[in-house]
């Protein structure tokens, strides 16, 4: 009914990532206006709503506890149920926000954002099993550290994208780290290192040839998560694919997904970038979806940094 978007981002921006305090900070002053401004877009009152949903894992503590607390009093002060949402869970399904063509399950799911990168098996709503991760940095931070040594700003991902764009992709060819390794798994640290030496190398070429370093950069990142992705695919039977998560945005893995699906008669959902990045509008409607099968969440709930898919609430 409603979707009202905040960012603290340009906080964050001369830090070079996110700052925990700060972030916990823009939550509390901008938590209130923000639902007020949406229950009224929606065009309802408080006393419309008849259940909360909320965050309560994984991220960064003060901004949990933030979220969390403010939708424990505003279930009570309405009566209603709280429903806890796993925040990983929830960007799987927000392929299913808008009324489009939906992936029938199981299928398989690619996660990559700044902290996580995750191939996932869904089998249904909280039936997971994961079957690829990161082994050190995730797909987004390496975009971010590469944005870095390139003095890009923050964040970078979407600079990269755009300057990639005007770039040759085969200009330099940084490794694809793990790419024929017999599982799923990812490791995106070497291709930083990677890039680190031959900046230290090269470094007459960077102010000439700036799109062409990121495409190549790009390319290697792409060539991976694609590959991985659609070997998954294969040995586990299945022929649709959801990307989700920031990275989802990217322009290339975008395409490379979309040729490559078209080409084996898969196919391939992936949500707009609106809803590719952290939004409350996939916690509402996992909520919902929880909701009405009954799942609900004391008032005891607590906030974790850390909880595991395969450990979400039933």
């Amino acid at each position: 009914l409603a979707s009202v978007v905040i960012s603290s981002q340009m906080f964050h921006k001369s830090y070079g990532g996110i700052v925990p305090e700060l972030a916990s900070r823009a939550h509390i002053k901008g938590i209130i206006p923000i639902v007020d401004e949406a229950v009224s877009k929606a065009g309802l009152s408080k006393r419309d709503i008849t259940c909360i949903a909320a965050t309560y894992a994984p991220g960064l503590m003060g901004s949990l506890l933030v979220g969390l607390n403010f939708a424990k009093g505003l279930a009570m002060s309405l009566d209603a149920p709280l429903v806890g949402v796993h925040h990983i869970e929830a960007h799987i399904f927000s392929v299913l926000l808008e009324k489009r063509d939906t992936p029938e399950m199981p299928f398989i799911a690619l996660v990559v954002s700044g902290g996580h990168t995750l191939l996932v098996l869904v089998n249904d709503v909280g039936s997971y099993q994961i079957i690829g991760k990161t082994l050190d940095d995730a797909a987004g931070e390496a975009f971010d550290k590469v944005g870095k040594m390139l003095e890009l700003g923050y964040p970078a991902g979407p600079i990269i994208d755009k300057l990639a764009q005007d770039g040759n992709n085969n200009f330099i060819t940084f490794p694809r780290p793990m790419l024929n390794d017999p599982n799923y798994d990812f490791s995106f640290s070497g291709i930083k290192t990677s890039v680190l030496y031959w900046l230290r190398d090269n470094q007459h070429l960077l102010a000439t040839n700036l799109n062409d370093i990121t495409a190549s950069f790009q390319k290697a990142i792409v060539d991976v998560l694609v590959a991985k992705t659609l070997r998954a695919v294969s040995a586990y039977n299945v022929t649709d694919i959801v990307c989700v998560g920031g990275v989802s945005a990217n322009t290339e893995l975008r395409e490379a997904f979309t040729s490559l699906c078209k080409q084996k008669n898969m196919r391939f959902f992936s949500p707009r970038p609106l809803f590719s990045t952290d939004n409350a509008a996939m916690i509402a409607m996992l909520g919902a979806m929880k909701h009405e099968r009954g799942s609900l969440s004391p008032l005891s709930l607590h906030a974790e940094a850390r909880v595991p898919l395969t450990e979400v609430l039933a």
